[in-house]
């Protein structure tokens, strides 16, 4: 995939129009190309430029320190993963995605659909033992209708959500990606009766013109104190 020099404003990579390719992919590789956190996660090493929103994210939450137990729901490629073995090095670390992820050193890797009924029970296995932190970077695939996409995600959020209960221990945390707006009322409502806080929040490295923002709940409650 060829790429012109550097040029023009601000000395930006252009990317040469190829034929087959459209002008929504070719924005998209020029975009990459200009991504400052593109070019600093090729340098240090990370699998994606995410790594940067849960850095950003830990910064400012405390989301892994002392954490013994982390659950990646969404690993793919991996950059969440590097991160939580970087930052707590003797964590357990289980992850699942439908796509294929690249072995990763002190990561328990399932390659299967989360919604599986079965995924839960294999996660809880991977695991071997409760979760400090629940992370869910998982989107459902966009179909480019507003409402149907906001649906979409906010099932996956809610099936996260039910699973973070489900293994957490008293005091455990449960982040996840939602969309602009955030969590809807009823979900705010439900992650308020089982942590003692919920906050919306949209990390640097998430890009401005990117809908998506993450929910981190903090502070499980514990399932003997649900009502």
């Amino acid at each position: 995939m060829s790429r012109g020099g550097r040029g023009g404003k601000g000395g930006k990579e252009r990317v040469r129009t190829a034929r087959k390719r459209s002008a929504s992919s070719t924005r998209w590789l020029q975009r990459q190309l200009n991504d400052p956190y593109v070019k600093k996660a090729k340098a240090e090493g990370y699998r994606s430029r995410a790594a940067y929103k849960l850095i950003e994210l830990d910064e400012r939450f405390g989301l892994l320190k002392g954490v013994e137990g982390v659950v990646d729901l969404g690993i793919a490629p991996g950059g969440w993963a590097q991160v939580v073995r970087q930052k707590a090095p003797k964590a357990r670390v289980a992850g699942i995605d439908l796509l294929e992820t690249d072995p990763i050193d002190g990561v328990e890797i399932l390659q299967m659909d989360f919604m599986d009924d079965a995924a839960p029970g294999r996660l809880r296995e991977a695991l071997g033992g409760p979760a400090d932190l629940v992370l869910s970077d998982m989107a459902a695939n966009t179909v480019g209708h507003a409402q149907t996409d906001h649906l979409r995600t906010m099932g996956l959020v809610e099936a996260g959500l039910l699973f973070a209960t489900e293994v957490l221990r008293p005091g455990g945390a449960y982040v996840a990606k939602v969309l602009a707006g955030g969590a809807d009322n009823h979900l705010v409502a439900e992650l308020k009766r089982h942590f003692r806080t919920v906050k919306h929040a949209k990390p640097p490295a998430s890009r401005k013109g990117s809908s998506e923002w993450y929910v981190v709940a903090q502070g499980f409650k514990g399932r003997e104190e649900e009502a």
